[in-house]
């Protein structure tokens, strides 16, 4: 067991290593309705001093941020013609000066803001700091290098404690000129209401399936065809998602876990004994997490096509009414969110979960 863990190890390094960092990404699928949105308000010269980006994470929001900001870098202080060309939206070539230094991180009138490394954890923090918003101020402050656009993307916005949200707001009620906001968030309701008021909502929707098999085939070549698809089914229309469940191994696990859920309702109890030490180990810590999202994420795809008639339901499921199978749903989620709050016993807390199905499945 224990070589099996390494070996997942290795592959996740290896794999990490090809996941596409937004600032340097000319790839963007399945937003090109986004994109002409923000194109159309650039065009118009009705561009608001602000957007809000919102969506699933993993789906393209930093790229999108990153590729609209290079695109106006580009122009420099010129407004792109109301009748320019639309072909290729907001793309512009990666051999161009502002497609390199935003990518090197060298760009002058660009600043990003996100959760910051924190050197005595060895880290990144849990939460976006007010120290890390009020850099805002003094970058904005400064005259356009190229005399342009002064951008600030914000990633990751649902993620500023209290005060940080409230040094942004105040950022947002007194817009320098010249001055654009790019900020993303996977959860906008976490952000104050005042905030969202004050910025241009761009709502980003996951990505098809086939769009996340040919993200997959382009960022992990080694992939093959099956091995691609099999991730953009778990992915759930995350590029993000997919390549870290490839790093991770998360299409192994996944058969694991379909394996062990059809012996249901009577499980083979070695076979999960055998399953849960393997992941709930000291050092595996990244393959329990993974486990901890693919089987809430499994049993939630179980109900959801049984209540719309999409699929087949297991027969396990049809002994109960669907609301009981949400209650459980509901407790598999509590459970394993208590992993960390309360530092539990990942291998106990594993097991309890797939007793919880058991005796439900009766």
């Amino acid at each position: 067991m224990a070589d099996d863990i390494e070996e997942e190890d290795e592959t996740e390094t290896e794999e990490s290593e090809s996941a596409p960092d937004p600032r340097a990404n000319p790839t963007l699928i399945g937003h090109e309705r986004a994109e002409a949105a923000l194109l159309a308000a650039y065009r118009a010269g009705r561009l608001p001093h602000a957007w809000l980006m919102t969506g699933p994470r993993g789906i393209g929001k930093a790229t999108l941020a990153f590729r609209f900001a290079r695109f106006l870098l580009a122009q420099g202080g010129e407004r792109q013609s109301l009748f320019a060309a639309p072909a290729a939206l907001l793309a512009i070539d990666p051999a161009h000066p502002a497609f390199r230094r935003v990518g090197s991180g060298g760009h002058a009138d660009l600043l990003l803001v996100e959760r910051a490394y924190d050197p005595k954890r060895k880290r990144r923090r849990s939460e976006i700091v007010v120290d890390d918003i009020r850099q805002i101020t003094d970058f904005l402050h400064l005259t356009p290098a190229e005399g342009g656009w002064r951008i600030v993307i914000v990633d990751g916005a649902d993620e500023m404690n209290r005060n940080a949200a409230n040094a942004l707001l105040k950022v947002l009620e007194e817009p320098s000129e010249r001055a654009l906001l790019l900020i993303t968030a996977v959860s906008p309701g976490r952000l104050l209401p005042t905030i969202r008021s004050r910025c241009r909502h761009l709502a980003l929707t996951p990505l098809a399936e086939e769009d996340v098999v040919e993200l997959s085939r382009t960022y992990l070549p080694s992939l093959s065809g099956a091995e691609a698809a099999g991730l953009a089914q778990l992915a759930e229309g995350s590029i993000g998602r997919a390549i870290d469940l490839a790093g991770m191994g998360g299409v192994a696990l996944d058969r694991e876990l379909t394996a062990l859920l059809e012996k249901l309702p009577a499980l083979d109890g070695s076979a999960v004994d055998r399953f849960a030490d393997k992941i709930g180990r000291y050092g595996a810590d990244d393959a329990f997490r993974l486990v901890a999202e693919l089987l809430p994420a499994r049993l939630a795809r179980m109900i959801r096509d049984a209540a719309r008639c999409d699929a087949p339901a297991p027969k396990f499921l049809g002994r109960h009414p669907l609301d009981r199978w949400v209650e459980v749903w509901e407790k598999l989620v509590d459970l394993f969110a208590l992993v960390d709050a309360v530092n539990l016993d990942c291998k106990q807390v594993m097991l309890n979960a797939f007793f919880a199905l058991e005796e439900a499945s009766r």
